[in-house]
């Protein structure tokens, strides 16, 4: 693959990001420069695209060390130097820096360039809710949202003399052996609820935090505001509560189907959540892989029988050290695609053990990264940044449009059958759970002076609206009212969720066109990934031949689909 990284124009060669004082200078520099012209404005532009590149990719980096190792302070120090030393700096600058642009009398012949229009409505919006008081508050919030990596990060188990992350003990609910699943199910769970009161106290910090922010800008509650802030001009709070009565009239019925046929399956008396995970057959666990190595190479494989250009991204990727996939103690938890701005070759982080959910998660992870190629043409920084609902429909079609090629990671038949239909069934389990997250956060933030007895009630609720009758949770109820504190979304993103049931719906849809179609399903979903952000939304899903519509009529068509294929399995 040919790439080059683009070289500087507006900073120096060998700049790099210390401290405030050395990047002060090129900002003033922006705020003082003459524009005469159109192409003034542009030029400018383009040096403010740079310089914000450069940044980003300085901030990237802090963050990936900081959660590739959350027991080397000096990493957690790099990273809250920025967040307490730099960020609260730019912010203001930022802020002129938009409403100077804003101003030129040459904005209106630049708008009607392609991306320039998304790119202006954003600064816009970002001028409109800035205020300087928010500054320190957004600042602390930053500082107390890490927090939670390190919190999750340190948590592991004792089981056979080992000590296990949390991420490599959850592959053994997938054991055969109902004891052992339980005693482990009720070692994480435990393992959580000694840092529930600290869990507890840290949202319950940042929730204040939040709507003190949101206060600061005129808005009713921080729900409205990061409405606002994220840019969602394409959908409302009610087309977020139509997706959640969506999903409960459609799929939650789906859910109670499946959970029957899984009792029926394993032949139990009562479903317990440790029953979730196991093969529904009675059969060992898949391991489709062995070793962050073998993941990497059969993932490229993968990418290479879709389209030789998906794979010589990855390989990008590891020529360049920017995979790092092992799940290991004091490692942060979850799975990443980093943008680097400047460099424009992203880094995928995760924590690998052994599984099916592992594997996918890389093709998840490989389609962002593919969206960041993809992306790296596109004239501004701006452009290379679409929101998630975009961003969520790369990764989340990634992993079905790769399906036919499954069979790189197994051997025989009947695997593959298991691997696609547990694939499949996971989709519907989805949804209900992006309904849920997404529900409660409306609710936290509508009711933001809530005790923490009051979020646990609305939290059950919600959660029972969302899934299946049948799993029995009697002795339970203390790790059930916890389970909302694994979702680090509401701590570090709040917000980010219900992109994924969006995105998901987008994602079968894109299948479903490359099922009819290869080769034109395929060029529909990389063409509307090009595009970045210089079009709208719905302009983006219309490219990929796809409808943007959570409606019950296009989720029921949808799952139908899902339910078809999974039958010819």
């Amino acid at each position: 693959m040919e790439f080059e990284i683009k070289e500087r124009q507006f900073l120096p060669k060998d700049f790099k990001v210390k401290d405030w004082e050395t990047l002060k200078p090129y900002f003033d520099k922006l705020l003082e420069e003459e524009i005469n012209s159109a192409q003034d404005l542009e030029n400018w532009f383009a040096n403010l695209s740079e310089l914000e590149a450069v940044v980003s990719e300085d901030m990237a980096w802090r963050y990936i060390k900081m959660t590739c190792d959350t027991t080397d302070e000096k990493l957690a120090a790099s990273f809250e130097d920025f967040v307490r030393n730099i960020q609260p700096h730019i912010a203001p600058y930022s802020d002129e820096l938009n409403k100077k642009a804003l101003s030129s009398p040459y904005l209106a012949s630049v708008r009607e360039k392609e991306g320039y229009n998304i790119m202006i409505r954003e600064m816009e919006k970002d001028v409109k809710i800035f205020r300087e008081e928010n500054i320190p508050l957004e600042t602390e919030i930053a500082s107390l949202s890490q927090k939670y990596g390190s919190i999750s990060g340190a948590m592991d188990i004792e089981y056979d003399g080992q000590e296990l992350t949390l991420q490599q003990a959850a592959v053994k609910l997938q054991a055969t052996d109902r004891e052992l699943r339980e005693e482990i199910y009720r070692k994480i769970s435990s393992r959580r609820l000694e840092d529930k009161e600290k869990l507890d106290n840290l949202f319950s910090e940042l929730v204040k935090l939040r709507t003190e922010v949101a206060k600061n800008a005129g808005f009713e509650n921080y729900r409205d505001f990061m409405f606002a802030s994220m840019g969602r001009f394409d959908y409302s709070p009610q087309d977020c509560f139509d997706f959640h009565e969506s999903v409960k009239s459609e799929i939650v019925p789906l859910l109670d189907e499946t959970a029957k046929d899984r009792k029926k399956k394993l032949g139990l008396d009562t479903l317990r959540p440790w029953d979730k995970a196991v093969d529904s057959s009675g059969k060992e666990a898949l391991e489709p892989f062995n070793g962050a190595d073998d993941l990497t190479d059969k993932t490229i494989k993968v990418f290479n029988k879709l389209d030789p250009f998906l794979g010589d991204c990855l390989v990008k990727m590891v020529e360049m050290k920017h995979l790092d996939l092992d799940s290991r103690k004091g490692k942060s938890p979850g799975g990443y695609n980093y943008p680097l701005s400047e460099t424009g070759v992203p880094f995928i982080f995760m924590n690998a053990t052994s599984t099916l959910r592992d594997m996918v998660t890389l093709l998840h992870e490989g389609g962002h990264a593919v969206h960041s190629f993809l992306m790296n043409d596109l004239e501004l920084n701006d452009f290379k940044n679409p929101p998630s609902e975009v961003a969520e429909l790369a990764s989340m079609s990634m992993e079905l449009i790769t399906l036919d090629y499954w069979d790189t990671f197994f051997d025989n038949e009947e695997d593959l059958k298991r691997a696609k239909t547990e694939h499949l069934e996971g989709i519907i389990e989805t949804l209900p759970w992006v309904a849920t997250i997404d529900k409660f956060q409306h609710w936290i933030y509508e009711n933001p002076e809530h005790s923490v007895e009051e979020r646990t009630k609305a939290w059950n609720d919600i959660l029972d609206d969302f899934s299946d009758s049948i799993t029995d949770w009697s002795g339970l109820e203390k790790f059930k009212d916890n389970l909302w504190q694994k979702q680090l979304h509401l701590y570090e993103v709040p917000f980010y969720y219900i992109e994924y049931g969006m995105a998901q719906l987008g994602a079968v849809a894109v299948w479903k066109n490359y099922k009819t179609d290869p080769k034109k399903g395929l060029d529909s979903y990389m063409n509307a990934l090009k595009m970045g952000y210089t079009k709208s939304i719905p302009e983006v899903y219309e490219a990929a031949n796809i409808k943007f519509d959570f409606s019950k009529k296009n989720i029921s068509e949808l799952m139908n689909f899902v339910k078809e294929e999974m039958s010819k399995l």
